[in-house]
């Protein structure tokens, strides 16, 4: 049924993931693995932890998510706790990685326009080959994977290609 209904991101390996906990996920025929994955980053504190999945129903009983064109209560006390920790002035929260890449990059460019002088619409930004920060369409188009962007053009213009851990292709494009 995967192969059939889901949409093809990358090749996997034939084992079907049916439950986990903590850093442990068990195939549909009970064999147990480490999750050296962890979901990409997304679920490094492991899976099905007590408190945090208490944690999580007791929040979903009250308010499982705002628009940010509502006010929240919870919002503003976990901003001011990370720029508080981070040192920052505001915080921007971001529902899925995608999007934090590429409010990453609306700040970079941000950046080079205010504080270094860049001319309006010339700011690029150098990314290495190889690189994976989402299936946006700025971003599927927009790495070396030539199946990620095919189909999908014209691309997002702004974001040239260097071979990744190569100094001298670096200094040249800049």
């Amino acid at each position: 049924m995967d192969k059939d209904h889901v949409a093809f991101y990358y090749h996997t390996p034939p084992i079907v993931m049916e439950r986990g906990e903590r850093i442990y996920l068990w195939d549909i025929d009970g064999n147990r693995y480490y999750d050296m994955l962890g979901g990409f980053a997304s679920v490094s504190q492991g899976h099905s932890h007590p408190k945090i999945a208490e944690a999580m129903y007791a929040q979903a009983k009250t308010l499982t998510m705002s628009s940010r064109s509502i006010l929240n209560t919870m919002l503003p006390s976990v901003s001011k706790f990370v720029c508080e920790f981070t040192g920052y002035d505001q915080f921007s929260a971001a529902s899925s990685g995608v999007e934090a890449c590429e409010a990453a990059c609306k700040l970079t460019r941000k950046w080079g326009y205010t504080v270094k002088g860049i001319p309006e619409d010339q700011a690029d930004i150098i990314m290495a080959n190889g690189c994976f920060w989402g299936r946006s369409i700025s971003a599927s188009g927009n790495c070396s994977d030539p199946v990620r962007g095919k189909f999908m053009g014209p691309h997002t213009p702004g974001f040239p290609l260097v071979p990744f851990n190569d100094i001298d292709a670096l200094e040249q494009a800049l």
